[in-house]
């Protein structure tokens, strides 16, 4: 069984021309999950929001609480 290693060659000066285009395309990336995540948690509150105070119970979470359950793990409130 044969096993092929490739190493790519780079050089300084690709490394330095081509470390602004990653830069912005893992800022593009982010901003787009970023993006996504976000609609995804507006969703889940809209979702909790049409919930009775019963079933919120049900789940330890309380109507005044829903934001802050939604977004826990982003922000620290």
């Amino acid at each position: 069984m044969a096993h092929i290693t490739f190493t790519p060659t780079v050089t300084p000066v690709t490394e330095v021309l081509m470390r602004p285009l990653r830069r912005s395309l893992r800022a593009v990336g982010n901003f787009m999950v970023s993006t996504m995540d976000s609609n995804s948690r507006i969703q889940l509150v809209n979702q909790l929001n049409a919930m009775s105070d019963v079933q919120l119970a049900e789940l330890g979470v309380k109507r005044d609480e829903i934001v802050q359950h939604v977004f826990k793990d982003t922000f620290y409130i």
